[in-house]
Order: C-alpha cells, then structure tokens, then sequence
C-alpha cells in the first residue's frame, strides 16, 4: 500500500471493480428475467481479479475472453435496440443502477492502467478488455432496466451539441 508506482493503485482500483460485480450478484440472483446478467457477471467478476494480477504478475487475460466478452456485447446491443444510440442518465432498478457503477469503476480501472502503462510497458489487452468491460456493464444495466420496465432517461447536454443540434445549426 505503500508503494510509489501507480500499479497499486491500479490494483486498488480493480479490486473495486471486484467487489462492485459482487455487489450486483446477490439483486440479480432468483430475477428469471435477468439470468443472463447474473451468469454472465459470475464469468465477468474473476475475470476482473485477473486483470488486478495481470501487470505485475502473469498475464490472466486472453483473446478468448476478449472474444467471449465481445460476444456478450452483441448479445446486450442485439437485445436493447436503438436506445443506446444517445447519452443516458445513469440510473434505473436497483440491478442497473449498481451495473452503471461497475461501468465507471471500470473506466477508473482504465484510467488507471494508463497511468500504470506510463511507468512500464502493459499488455495492451487488458487496455481492450476494460475498455469493452466497462460497454458491457452499460448495455446490461440498459438491458436490467428494460426487463425491470424502467424507462431510459436520455441526457441531453448543455455543454456539447448533440447531432441534431448540429444538423439545426449547420442549416
């Protein structure tokens, strides 16, 4: 805990992602209409201690679970439509709400592998793996809302034009 180099806050940071998968397990366990979030998160939480060992010991990520995690990507993107084409707000039953801070935990996680990544070479993997990691958590926490019947908020920004904006501004 007292080291100098970001890898233990890296690891600090995966941890985190850990243990906020295993907090969405025990809302999803017995929910039939979400059995495929819940085994989908058994595979995903080991995996994510893997990427926790993955720099400073052996590499535990391969292109088999890259192409698996992409797979279930497909699946969510297939299963929840058009609606991920805009901003949301980050909400929804209790199962979502907790998917959306495993996909920004992820992105933390990323972030911090960065850091990392400037003090020592990383296996860009794990950059691949956490990058569509933290997609995924965002189209199943879509996909648990839809199948709990809560509605998407879209989030329009005050700050960046959205597509539209910019249609209206170049006519």
């Amino acid at each position: 805990m007292r080291e100098k180099q970001s890898l233990v806050d890296y690891e600090i940071r995966t941890d985190s992602l850990t243990t906020r998968v295993g907090m969405v397990l025990p809302v999803l366990r017995g929910d039939g209409a979400c059995q495929a979030v819940y085994e989908d998160l058994q595979t995903i939480q080991p995996l994510c201690y893997h990427l926790n060992g993955s720099v400073r010991g052996k590499l535990a990520i391969t292109e088999e679970d890259l192409k698996a995690l992409s797979d279930r990507y497909d699946y969510y993107v297939d299963q929840v439509g058009d609606i991920i084409k805009q901003f949301l707000l980050p909400q929804g039953c209790e199962a979502g709400a907790l998917l959306h801070v495993c996909r920004s935990e992820a992105k933390k996680s990323y972030r911090a592998l960065h850091k990392v990544s400037e003090e020592r070479d990383v296996p860009e993997i794990l950059f691949d793996y956490l990058g569509l990691l933290a997609n995924v958590f965002f189209v199943m926490a879509v996909y648990t809302n839809m199948k709990n019947g809560i509605e998407e908020i879209p989030f329009i920004s005050k700050s960046y034009p959205t597509m539209k904006k910019r249609k209206e501004e170049i006519q």
